[in-house]
């Protein structure tokens, strides 16, 4: 009971470590800080925070790094981090944290359509399980393009009490709306390349059994790729000074917001299972949403509160026909465990040997 309330604690504070990171960007980017330097910043210090567990934790393990590994981690800097950000900080910029929160449930989908032609899951719509997934893939999509193309009237205004350092930005939440279609259309696409990443990252986990090892290679990967990127954009050295409030932003985005919700994730992941972790998501928009609403002042319109109710549903669908897939799979290796010392056993009272022959023959006589 004890070991269950723990791992439910982490995951609630894991849900709340990634909204304050929506929350403090969106602050930093309406502020004025550039979109190119808060991602270029990010990586690096994700570098530094997770390099420690790495070492302690990793020291004497040694798997071999093939150029194939190498290529692999390569490939997850550039989706799961390098790309996976610009088009997540841009679209924050461009949205509210609710929106961004709600879009962000539609990584299982979109995993398991990248995964179908791969042949890591198959769709199997003569089963209820697969019917299930299929459907709660389709309604997640549908709810995120409600999301996304209508606005609606306003449900919950505006509150009275909010950050005044939010206020002294100048820039009201809300604005963000004047390109509603922009924001969720980037975070759609940081949904997709982050199901991209957990698909490369799991072929990695396989060859090369270090994670933390592969996760600081990973980030400091894309340090490197996201400076470049970032110089080429905004060349002036006075877009990347840190005033208080930015460094903040980047070294909590870097050391909590990436590597410290990679660790306890990670740790529930073994306790619980992925798809345990996986129903944590839509505490994301909860708290996404009352945090913005109080801190922000963000107004939450009819398509936002719809189309989230929608994604959400469709994830819980989705999830339930993966459990239900699973548990099924598991019966059956159940029930061919069983079977095989049965068999064994049989063969051996059909088949005796000759040695059993004659001493049965002898002690008859």
């Amino acid at each position: 009971m004890g070991n269950e309330l723990l791992v439910f604690l982490v995951m609630v504070i894991v849900q709340f470590a990634f909204a304050g990171m929506i929350i403090i960007s969106k602050l930093v980017m309406d502020e004025g800080m550039n979109p190119f330097v808060q991602s270029a910043y990010r990586p690096i210090f994700a570098t530094i925070s997770i390099a420690p567990f790495a070492f302690f934790f990793e020291r004497k393990i040694r798997p071999k790094m093939t150029r194939s590994v190498l290529f692999q981690i390569f490939l997850c800097s550039i989706f799961g981090i390098t790309i996976n950000q610009y088009v997540c900080f841009i679209g924050i910029k461009n949205s509210t944290p609710t929106i961004v929160s709600a879009i962000d449930n539609l990584v299982p989908a979109f995993t398991f359509i990248i995964a179908i032609p791969l042949g890591v899951e198959k769709l199997g719509l003569k089963s209820i399980a697969g019917q299930a997934k299929f459907v709660g893939t389709i309604v997640c999509v549908g709810g995120a393009m409600l999301l996304s193309l209508y606005h609606g009237k306003v449900v919950i205004g505006q509150l009275g009490f909010h950050w005044k350092y939010a206020e002294s930005t100048g820039k009201d939440v809300n604005s963000a709306h004047s390109n509603f279609f922009l924001g969720p259309f980037l975070l759609i696409m940081t949904s997709l390349t982050y199901a991209i990443w957990l698909i490369i990252q799991t072929r990695v986990n396989e060859k090369y059994a270090a994670p933390y090892k592969s996760i600081t290679l990973m980030c400091l990967m894309a340090s490197v790729e996201s400076i470049i990127i970032g110089f080429c954009v905004v060349p002036k050295l006075s877009e990347w000074t840190l005033n208080p409030i930015r460094a903040i932003s980047v070294v909590y985005n870097g050391a909590v917001g990436m590597s410290l919700t990679f660790f306890l994730s990670s740790w529930c992941i073994e306790k619980k299972g992925p798809l345990y972790v996986s129903m944590f998501n839509p505490l994301l928009l909860v708290i996404s949403a009352f945090l913005s609403w109080i801190l922000l002042r963000e107004k939450l319109y009819l398509g936002v509160v719809v189309g989230s109710i929608i994604v959400v549903a469709g994830l819980y669908g989705f999830l339930w026909g993966k459990k239900m897939e699973t548990s099924a799979e598991d019966i059956i290796e159940v029930n061919k465990e069983k079977e095989q010392p049965i068999k064994s056993v049989d063969l051996e009272l059909q088949l005796p040997n000759s040695k059993q022959i004659s001493s049965n023959f002898a002690k008859a006589s």
